[in-house]
């Protein structure tokens, strides 16, 4: 195996479970089928089961149990053996004929005896013993009917999806979300007055829901797996308020005390708040082929970084029927096809020229090893072009064979290209350059007033106008590329303005599309009386508000736009690519915004005597590993900067890309209004 890396560390993982599947029914969650989508791919888990029939089922309540001839059960789940997770076990096994049940938690009994309310003190005194898990293996007997019957309850820590080298997501926590200034007010509400926080910078674990602070937990659980495959002691910084938390929990995470006093190596683990730039979230700048894809595709089910490709295209059906439900969708993880995973490697890496021209330089090289009659053509790469050297492979079902990871990414990249989104990519981007002149030169009063004309009811729209979700994301571009504003008269003009022009488009919808339900809280257009909508918009804008807020406590990086002069345009200055400047700065000045936070008394004393004595204060650029982290997810163009960034700054650096999920502009929204962002469903 390879150097230990974030692949080799989920690959480690899935080793494991694969060892118990021998035919085995397989249950699985959405969040670990998407980490083997990645890391290993269904295929090699199907390979390992090796019953002649498929037995591989989702986890929930209303999953078929196990016959007479399927003894054996595997449950691989993501989340804590508690609650609602409980209950569906436990239904699962009292309906099948099981005498031998497995059960893989991603979450370690450590985190699993603070979920039952077991204090640190006694905690440390069962280290190397696991009765939750004990008593789930004599419950798993007891609903099998049999207590002679055998069950294993074990801990894999199935963090991650690699989506490459440099780059992994956490599927079971995609929802966790940075704090805006606003969750303030609703955590007060929950607090005596005498113990109130007067803003962000006040916020601890302990001021958090009980929900949060144990999700906040179990992401540490797996990120400390992490740093213990990966050989290090983490050195933990943070850049926002939840990041904080996350850091002062991971550099305080009592089971890897041991752990780092024998790591070999070291690594700088920095957390960065989405909240803090949703600009480059929703923007359009990144000039790159696979953020296009995820933006124009429909997501694949039950996933959050992976699109559906239509295959009719492979097929003999009629391309544009109803043959979605017959012909099983492609995707783009490919991860038991070198080739496949060679372009997907370019995709992530290049712009979207060079990209498009990697598809076909991959595809002609394939249909020449089939000795398919291609016939090449230079030049600009078009769509038609791609599909014309794809269906070469339709009738031959060798070659469509070998190279099926290929062709789901050359369909993926044609129906991107064809898709109507693609072409409005550019009429995003126009306008977010007209809105960063706009800033520097115009009030926040004038700038909305630009977005006006642009709200549409359905009745009037084209295909060019602005959906609501789409204007919903300029208004988090405009409010978070321009921060804090003060408040005068104008911009409350402008913006009643545009909250009325915004309600009575949601009115007006045929249709409510899922983000605009979650935001009215109706079902249906016919329940989104004016009353409500007006209600609705008056709480996005209020979270608007908040969101140019977000940077209000930082001292450096408190405006991610760089005003234009007579001889530059107006631009926009991603925060991440502060950050790094700020952490391999030549001088290595102290940062003001990265926060070091201490994980125990040492690290605590060698601060304090830094205010008198030369003792240097650990800086995250002093290892040769930095792992950052963005709590709220992370686009594709980005994790691209990241890299090449790392690279130029300080060669021979390594650096790993974590985010909770990939983003699209449109993910954007549905995060910033989720009304659970304090009080996550974790599944009891």
């Amino acid at each position: 195996m390879s150097a230990p890396g974030v692949l080799s560390f989920t690959q480690q993982g899935w080793e494991r479970v694969l060892a118990k599947v021998r035919r085995a029914v397989v249950y699985l969650d959405a969040a670990c089928a998407e980490s083997l989508h990645w890391g290993c791919g269904a295929a090699r888990l199907l390979d390992a089961v090796g019953a002649p029939a498929c037995h591989l089922r989702e986890f929930e309540r209303d999953a078929a149990g196990g016959g007479a001839a399927q003894p054996k059960a595997v449950f691989v789940l993501s989340g804590l053996l508690k609650g609602r997770t409980v209950d569906t076990l436990r239904d699962i096994v009292r309906r099948s004929h099981f005498q031998y049940c497995v059960v893989v938690t991603a979450v370690s009994h450590a985190v699993h005896l603070t979920a039952n309310h077991v204090p640190a003190a006694a905690a440390a005194e069962l280290e190397g013993q696991r009765p939750v898990f004990d008593q789930l293996e004599e419950k798993l007997c007891e609903w099998m009917g049999n207590l002679n019957y055998t069950a294993e309850v074990l801990h894999v820590p199935l963090l991650l999806a690699p989506a490459a080298a440099h780059l992994a997501l956490t599927p079971a926590f995609a929802s966790l979300f940075p704090l805006l200034p606003g969750d303030v007010r609703v955590l007060n509400s929950a607090r005596p007055d005498k113990r109130r926080l007067g803003s962000l910078a006040e916020v601890d674990a302990a001021a958090l829901t009980p929900e949060l602070q144990l999700q906040i937990r179990c992401l540490v659980s797996g990120l400390s797996s992490l740093c213990e495959h990966l050989g290090v002691r983490e050195e933990c910084f943070a850049v926002g308020t939840l990041s904080r938390v996350l850091a002062a929990d991971l550099a305080n995470y009592a089971p890897a005390k041991n752990r780092r006093k024998t790591a070999p190596g070291r690594a700088s683990v920095v957390f960065v708040d989405r909240t803090l730039d949703l600009t480059g979230a929703v923007g359009h700048h990144g000039d790159n082929l696979v953020e296009k894809i995820l933006a124009a595709l429909p997501q694949l089910p039950g996933h959050t970084n992976d699109v559906a490709v239509d295959m009719v295209e492979l097929t003999a059906l009629h391309a544009g029927g109803d043959c979605q439900d017959v012909v099983a969708p492609g995707c783009l993880a490919q991860a038991n096809d070198p080739a496949a995973r060679a372009l997907w490697d370019a995709l992530l890496s290049t712009r979207h020229k060079e990209a498009v021209m990697e598809v076909r330089r991959h595809l002609v090289e394939a249909a020449s090893r089939e000795n398919l009659p291609i016939k090449m053509s230079m030049g600009r790469v078009t769509a038609g072009q791609l599909t014309s050297y794809i269906q070469l492979f339709r009738n031959n079902l060798q070659a469509l064979t070998s190279h099926c990871g290929l062709l789901q990414l050359g369909l993926a990249t044609v129906q991107t290209l064809k898709h109507p989104h693609t072409a409005k990519w550019d009429n995003f981007l126009a306008f977010e350059r007209l809105l960063l002149q706009s800033i520097g030169e115009s009030a926040m009063g004038t700038v909305l007033g630009q977005l006006l004309p642009l709200v549409k009811p359905a009745s009037q729209r084209t295909q060019d106008d602005y959906s609501p979700e789409e204007l919903l994301v300029l208004l988090v571009y405009i409010y978070s590329v321009t921060g804090e504003c003060p408040a005068d008269r104008e911009l409350d003009e402008a913006e009643e303005l545009v909250k009325g022009a915004l309600a009575q488009a949601f009115c007006q919808e045929p249709e409510l599309s899922p983000l605009l339900q979650k935001i009215t809280g109706c079902d249906c257009s016919m329940n989104l009386t004016p009353h409500k909508s007006k209600l609705a918009v008056d709480e996005l804008f209020s979270s608007l508000r908040d969101l140019a807020g977000a940077r209000r406590l930082m001292k450096q990086f408190k405006s991610v736009h760089a005003p234009g002069s007579h001889g530059h345009q107006a631009s926009y200055r991603p925060l991440l690519k502060q950050v790094l400047e700020e952490i391999f700065h030549p001088e290595r000045p102290d940062p003001a915004d990265i926060e070091h936070v201490s994980s125990g008394l040492t690290d605590l004393l060698k601060t304090g005597f830094s205010m008198f004595m030369k003792v240097s204060r650990p800086h995250p650029s002093d290892h040769p590993l930095l792992i950052l982290f963005v709590v709220g997810g992370v686009t594709v163009s980005e994790a691209k900067m990241v890299k090449d960034l790392v690279a130029s700054l300080k060669p021979g650096s390594q650096v790993i890309v974590l985010s909770t999920r990939l983003l699209k502009p449109l993910s954007v929204p549905e995060l910033l209004f989720a009304t659970d962002r304090l009080h996550p469903d974790l599944g009891f």
